[in-house]
């Protein structure tokens, strides 16, 4: 951490300890492959998946937890951002041809028969319109940040999912060198077929645990691009919107 660092003392953060660990496990591995008779066994594909999830134990269970919850969140949230997206494209574009042409009736019907989130965030000022640009912006600002909070839904799973799935592979890894060492403990001596299989389980969780965190931590950044994108046209729609009404209001006032 930054403080440790200005310390001069050692990280404490749980990465760091599965590095470490890791990195451990990794060079037993190595000397263990070389061993005289200690051979990798080639296997078709299906046979490695398979294998290695027969090999993980019971902590396949929640890494599998992960991985399906990861997949369903990463789906769901592409099909409703994509469909979001193009709503607010078509309203946006709707939107502001009818307020050039000062057609505000029509720009708040429009905006009430949509369920985009541009055109609700538009709707809450048009409706509005007539009590001056301030009563206008702040509503704009209210219904902002109840759409941007429905936006960014299911992005917090995503943001769990990239720290636990790491965690649960640290745990397994953990588990797995506990057994390789009772293994040692109970035979009494290190040979390599002891400890193999407790190094299996170390090594087969952290894998499937950083497996699934790269792509949902790739995808939870993604959302938050498109989102922030989404919420830029948004604005700037919004502020033309304040600026004619604004310019309509002046003349009203001049006339």
């Amino acid at each position: 951490s930054r403080s440790a660092a200005v310390r001069g003392g050692p990280a404490t953060t749980p990465e760091f300890w599965l590095e470490v660990i890791l990195v451990g496990v990794m060079q037993v591995y190595g000397a263990l492959l070389q061993i005289p008779g200690v051979d990798v066994v080639e296997l078709t594909f299906s046979e490695q998946i398979s294998t290695n999830w027969d090999g993980m134990g019971f902590m396949r269970w929640p890494l599998a937890a992960c991985l399906l919850v990861g997949i369903i969140t990463i789906i769901y949230k592409f099909i409703d951002l994509s469909i979001k997206s193009s709503k607010t494209k078509k309203i946006l574009a709707e939107v502001d041809t009818l307020l050039e042409d000062h057609r505000i009736d029509e720009a708040l019907e429009a905006t009430r028969n949509s369920d985009a989130p541009a055109a609700k965030i538009l709707y809450a000022g048009l409706d509005r319109h007539e009590e001056g640009t301030e009563r206008v912006m702040k509503a704009i600002e209210n219904q902002g940040l109840i759409e941007l909070s429905r936006l960014e839904s299911l992005l917090v799973v995503l943001a769990t999912l990239t720290n636990v799935a790491p965690l649960f592979g640290f745990l397994g890894t953990v588990i797995g060198m506990i057994i390789a060492f009772q293994s040692i403990e109970a035979a009494g001596e290190v040979e390599a077929t002891l400890v193999a299989g407790g190094i299996k389980v170390a090594l087969l969780t952290t894998a499937a645990g950083l497996t699934i965190a790269i792509p949902v931590s790739v995808s939870h950044n993604f959302f938050v691009a498109r989102i922030d994108s989404l919420v830029i046209d948004m604005e700037e729609s919004a502020q033309k919107m304040i600026d004619m009404l604004h310019t309509m209001e002046s003349d009203r006032a001049g006339g």
